[in-house]
């Protein structure tokens, strides 16, 4: 049995009203995935499914801690995450997906959910994430701070490399 097993939900066979299904999702689910940005974490999911018909409204909770890269010193750090999510599943002649719509094939009735439990852990991380403030790795700060000082041309008093530079910084200082 493969370990998404546990995420495909029988439309079909699901009760009218809500339906609750919770899942804790840990290193093993982000390998099942082969989830190309989170590798380990350990979030809770919670969903509900609320079925009027042949249409479902499928509400995702989303709350835990994933392990992602610094952007300042590249160690790996946690990210706590939390986010609530809402897509629409109805049935019809062939799978498909537009925008918050979700058309499930009737003659198979079942619907995979792991991608989309990815993709809404993957939408709750900040495009910037760092460590706190003096968390990061200090020897990656030293390089970093290193490079910075002789990208701006501070730090040892060395002259701009390029001679027009300087001629810049002087009209620049005549206007003042």
């Amino acid at each position: 049995m493969s370990k998404l097993e546990q995420f495909k939900l029988d439309l079909k066979g699901m009760a009218e009203g809500d339906n609750a299904f919770s899942f804790t999702l840990d290193d093993s689910f982000f390998e099942a995935v082969e989830a190309p940005a989170v590798h380990h974490g350990h979030v809770d999911e919670t969903l509900t499914v609320r079925r009027n018909g042949d249409v479902f409204d499928l509400d995702f909770h989303t709350s835990g801690v994933v392990t992602v890269q610094c952007d300042r010193c590249l160690d790996d750090m946690d990210q706590p995450i939390e986010s609530d999510y809402h897509l629409v599943a109805k049935f019809g002649e062939d799978y498909s997906e537009d925008d918050d719509l979700i058309t499930v094939a009737e003659n198979e009735g079942i619907l995979d959910v792991s991608w989309f439990i990815y993709q809404f852990i993957e939408l709750a991380i900040p495009l910037r994430h760092v460590h706190a403030p003096g968390k990061c790795n200090p020897a990656m700060m030293k390089v970093l701070e290193e490079h910075s000082a002789a990208r701006s041309g501070a730090g040892d008093g060395e002259q701009p490399v390029d001679d027009r530079w300087a001629a810049l910084l002087k009209i620049k200082k005549s206007n003042l």
